[in-house]
């Protein structure tokens, strides 16, 4: 991949992962101020109790993407990036421009879906 590719997809990471923190700490911040309405009766602490499971649930989600640009910058500091992790092959560009945190190619991600494919930590 040429120079010019890898710094728009190292920009376009590096967006997210700001996006990504800011939106995580908003997350955890709204989950904190669930519990300042002291809610009174059942019916409020239950739907409390779901808006913070609710929370929890999106803030866990966005903090794994956030993993998984973070070695995708990794991999652009390796000289790795747009390699599948896998097969070793290039990933598509499209795929790339779609999800560019993506490590593996189109067809090592089928296999993985259908359990064909064990995940690697990397």
């Amino acid at each position: 991949m040429d120079k010019k590719k890898l710094d728009h997809f190292k920009k376009r990471l590096e967006t997210r992962q700001q996006e990504l923190r800011r939106t995580v700490s908003r997350i955890e911040q709204d989950g904190r101020t669930v519990d300042e309405d002291s809610a009174q009766d059942i019916a409020d602490r239950a739907a409390s109790s779901y808006t913070k499971e609710f929370l929890f649930h999106q803030s866990n989600n966005d903090r794994q993407l956030i993993q998984m640009v973070e070695k995708a910058l990794l991999r652009i500091r390796e000289g790795t990036f747009g390699e599948c992790i896998s097969c070793g092959k290039e990933i598509n560009a499209k795929r790339l421009e779609a999800v560019p945190w993506t490590r593996h190619c189109i067809e090592c991600q089928e296999k993985l879906e259908q359990g064909l494919l064990e995940e690697t930590p990397k």
